[in-house]
């Protein structure tokens, strides 16, 4: 196919392309990308007098090897020789396999069984019917409510909105359509004494009617960007236990070593039955998630009137996804990440560490590969995008949030670079 001039993708992109929280048409051109190396993303055409960007983003949290990696374009291509996809229904084939043995070889235990999927938001609603179906198949149909806290975010369709937060997230527009769900109040970001008994109180008081609690452990994401005490992990897991209702971790953004642990789940020392991993699974590469599963969740849902979980997308375990999968995880684990997450937070403390000082700026905080300046009002978007632009950084700012959650091969100096792009967007904002 011909390439098209910058202008005319542009003008087809305004005419028929809706991206991503925007209206239709958009009211502000995209950058046109013209390719991806490293932490590099090269532009069609110069925007602010920059051709190339730091991608701070990780394409969403979800390029941790950055782009057009060998080891991961070998994985594709090889697989693309091979075959790139054979429905799941009947047939099995060596990725799916492979991928879903390592993820129960690394994530906690007793999580032993994994339910492919197409995306984050699907494993979430993979979560959530198991649960569901676990106790309907144990002839307990009246638990199903989810218990969750505010500042959440777990996905945009049906059964993630319904436990995203209700009133400060993005899905109120649904109060009274979705599921009426459970709420804590959004948790402290220092463990409280007096928080983890209200948590108790309100798992014991509506442990008849709970499926499940579902959280985002150590870091709320698109919710708010908080993070908070692993021990309320802990503080769920007993309550849970206690009044017979399941657990559900959604580690989609915090999977793969984004925290500085593998699963921010390690961070607590706890497991959940049921838990959710995706955008970094591939690399950034392909759409892939994963919900995991207890033996008891399985098996309960296996012994019930209805004996399996309804539940097929047409591409679920597709191969060349799969593939990727498995050489994202190998390549993640034979280097030192621990170590490469610990320099990356190091380099965000010390180049975050003066944006407390700016003018609207509410706080500052890092764990692991994330950094967050966040404002006393909302960001003006358009000026704090092209502020980062002109230092050649690709930031994504929202609400009153400027934050950053770059690759982990992005080398010191880039950080330096990427950390300046942040405290001017806020400075913007």
């Amino acid at each position: 196919m011909p390439e098209l001039p910058p202008a005319e993708l542009r003008s087809l992109d305004r005419a028929h392309v809706w991206h991503p929280y925007g209206p239709m048409p958009g009211r502000t051109d995209p950058l046109v990308v013209e390719s991806a190396s490293g932490v590099r993303l090269r532009l069609a055409e110069p925007a602010l007098g920059q051709r190339e960007l730091i991608d701070g983003m990780s394409s969403w949290w979800s390029a941790i090897h950055g782009y057009n990696h060998p080891v991961l374009n070998e994985a594709a291509t090889g697989q693309l020789g091979r075959m790139s996809h054979v429905m799941f229904g009947g047939l099995t084939h060596e990725p799916a396999v492979r991928l879903a043995t390592r993820l129960v070889e690394i994530t906690p235990e007793p999580l032993q069984h994994v339910f492919l999927c197409d995306s984050g938001s699907v494993s979430v609603e993979v979560a959530v019917k198991m649960c569901l179906q676990y106790w309907r198949s144990l002839g307990r149909p009246a638990k199903q409510r989810m218990l969750t806290w505010r500042g959440g975010y777990h996905g945009d369709t049906w059964q993630p909105m319904a436990v995203c937060d209700p009133e400060g997230g993005m899905h109120s527009l649904w109060s009274g359509v979705l599921p009426r769900q459970i709420f804590a109040d959004a948790p402290p970001a220092g463990y409280e004494e007096s928080y983890a008994e209200g948590l108790r109180a309100l798992v014991a008081r509506h442990a008849d009617e709970l499926a499940a609690v579902i959280v985002e452990p150590v870091v709320q994401g698109a919710g708010g960007m908080r993070f908070h005490s692993p021990e309320y992990l802990r503080v769920l897991r007993e309550a849970c236990d206690e009044h017979g209702v399941l657990l559900v971790f959604d580690e989609i953004a915090t999977g793969f070593g984004r925290t500085g642990a593998l699963f921010a789940a390690e961070l607590g020392g706890v497991s959940p039955d049921v838990m959710c991993v995706g955008k970094a699974l591939t690399g950034g590469y392909l759409t892939m998630a994963a919900t995991l599963c207890t033996s008891r969740v399985a098996d309960g849902i296996s012994q019930g009137e209805v004996p399996v979980l309804a539940h097929g997308p047409t591409f679920m375990g597709n191969p060349l996804a799969a593939a990727v999968a498995c050489a994202s995880i190998d390549l993640l684990l034979a280097q030192d990440w621990q170590q490469e997450v610990k320099r990356l937070e190091a380099g965000l403390r010390d180049g975050l560490a003066g944006a407390a000082e700016l003018p609207g700026v509410k706080d500052v905080r890092v764990l692991g590969a994330i950094g967050v300046i966040q404002l006393d009002h909302d960001v003006n978007m358009t000026a704090a995008t092209e502020a980062a632009v002109r230092e050649g950084v690709w930031l994504r700012p929202f609400r009153d949030l400027v934050y950053v959650m770059p690759p982990y091969i992005t080398d010191d100096e880039d950080l330096a670079r990427v950390c300046r792009a942040v405290r001017a967007a806020a400075a913007a904002g």
